[in-house]
């Protein structure tokens, strides 16, 4: 059978039931999570390779490139790269910078398994490794059993380690890393036949232990949630640890009962491998945890998400590659850029507040921070100075971002929320303004200093008889830095 015909095949048969009838089964079964890590796996290279078993979890389920981060934040390692996917948070929360640990904040960041059984002690943990740091170290002694592979047995005794829990052991959330994908990488670049061999050995050992869960004496009565991920990419000529796209591509695969046969998603990102499984395992998300990730299965509509069919190649860019579609300057509905005190010429793609992708913004100019923009997702709002003077202009950047008139309570307390990132150098500004009913609008919030990726809530008082309230996003600015903003919200108490 033919990779397509697969591809059809398991998408059309997990399609009949439903999500209804499939989410309604799954109430009543016990929750199971497997995770799978494929150190230094690159998506579009599974899609070249012979893989049919990762084919048909794609076909059955969600497929959601990503990309992470790169210096100063954390280089493209496996040390960042794994305790990212097993806490939940970003390097600048659990501090791991390379494959030493120094530093680590793993007690105030645990990994989810650590978590889970913090939660549910009554719940079975296991988890296998073939490089010996994510067991020994990332993992904490809270998790039932944690084994390092011993280096002779490899992959090999990895994986029939994981075939025998899976297959007949009273497990609840078991985790499982691969290595030799990333050994290829390091020997023969991700461009060589190697890799793709590589990817085809692993492959079957997915299938493998997908076949153990399905074999389960139990297994009609249990909802598994799996998940295929990696904790960077690879060069074609061999490496990670830089900023390019390709070592900064992850990816996550996932079946499940709520999760759409065949879907492809961009608002995906590494943090949420973590949030995911607790979810279903039934772990409330604590807001004190402070998690980077949210659950896949509970996805959050975003305004300027909605633009992705509307990106258009590049203009003025020549840096990025012309099949990469990433930026316009058409809002989405209810959204509108003033550009009335914009100067003129300057690159075309940056001219004013852009919508536009990480795979398109970073690829303009490499290792000037744009990289850890870790937090937007998927579509997200840039202004960025920088980039536009690198063509002569006339006048300076000033710009503003408009919202939709948002319902408000009058007199009563609101709550606007968003994620941003700035980096400044003077004499640029950033300015958050709200004004009440299209009245003269008021400044709430300035940016006059660099502000690293996060979540920013702005606490607001609605005027007595306000019924609506728009916010504004001002950049101003020279031949400085730039201006993210992205998954904005306003709501009223």
């Amino acid at each position: 059978m033919s990779r397509r015909s697969l591809l059809l095949t398991a998408a059309a048969l997990a399609a009949t039931a439903g999500p209804l009838a499939a989410t309604a089964r799954a109430a009543a079964r016990t929750p199971k999570v497997l995770v799978i890590g494929l150190d230094g796996a690159l998506l579009t290279r599974i899609k070249d390779a012979d893989a049919p078993h990762l084919a048909a979890l794609m076909a059955a389920g969600l497929t959601a490139p990503s990309s992470i981060h790169a210096q100063p934040l954390a280089p493209t390692m496996s040390g960042p790269g794994w305790s990212t996917l097993l806490t939940g948070v970003w390097p600048d929360k659990h501090n791991v910078r390379d494959n030493a640990f120094t530093g680590h904040r793993f007690a105030q960041y645990p990994d989810f398994l650590t978590r889970a059984e913090t939660a549910k002690p009554s719940l079975t943990t296991y988890a296998v490794s073939s490089w010996a740091p994510i067991t020994d170290t990332v993992l904490s002694s809270k998790v039932d059993t944690r084994v390092s592979t011993p280096s002779a047995e490899y992959d090999t005794g990895t994986t029939s380690r994981a075939v025998t829990q899976l297959g007949g052991g009273d497990v609840d959330a078991v985790f499982v890393q691969l290595d030799n994908i990333d050994h290829a990488g390091h020997d023969h670049g991700a461009a060589s036949g190697q890799y793709l061999d590589a990817i085809h050995a692993a492959d079957a050992q997915v299938g493998r232990m997908v076949a153990a869960v399905k074999s389960r004496a139990s297994y009609a009565s249990e909802d598994w949630l799996i998940m295929v991920t990696a904790d960077h990419g690879h060069t074609d000529a061999g490496g990670h640890g830089g900023s390019t796209l390709p070592e900064r591509q992850t990816f996550l695969i996932a079946t499940g009962p709520t999760l759409a046969p065949g879907s492809v998603r961009y608002d995906v990102k590494m943090p949420d491998v973590a949030a995911s499984a607790l979810a279903h395992l039934g772990v409330a998300i604590d807001p004190a945890w402070s998690l980077d990730g949210r659950p896949v299965q509970q996805p959050r509509p975003d305004d300027f998400d909605t633009l992705r069919a509307r990106l258009a190649p590049r203009t003025d860019e020549t840096g990025i590659p012309a099949a990469v579609l990433g930026h316009t300057h058409t809002p989405p509905a209810g959204w509108s850029v003033d550009n009335s005190a914009m100067g003129t010429g300057g690159v075309a793609e940056w001219r004013g507040w852009t919508f536009t992708t990480d795979e398109f913004w970073t690829a303009a100019q490499r290792d000037q921070h744009r990289e850890s923009n870790v937090r937007a997702r998927n579509v997200f709002a840039v202004a960025d100075g920088d980039e536009w003077y690198d063509k002569p202009v006339t006048g300076t950047f000033d710009s503003t971002l408009v919202s939709p008139a948002y319902p408000v309570t009058g007199g009563r307390a609101a709550t606007l929320t968003y994620t941003t990132f700035y980096r400044h150098e003077s004499p640029q500004k950033g300015e958050v303004l709200v004004s009440y009913d299209d009245a003269a609008p008021v400044t709430v919030r300035t940016y006059t200093a660099d502000v690293p990726s996060r979540t920013e809530t702005v606490a607001l008082q609605v005027p007595a008889g306000a019924r609506t309230a728009r916010v504004r996003f001002r950049y101003t600015a020279g031949n400085n830095w730039f201006w993210v903003i992205d998954g904005v919200a306003l709501t009223s108490s």
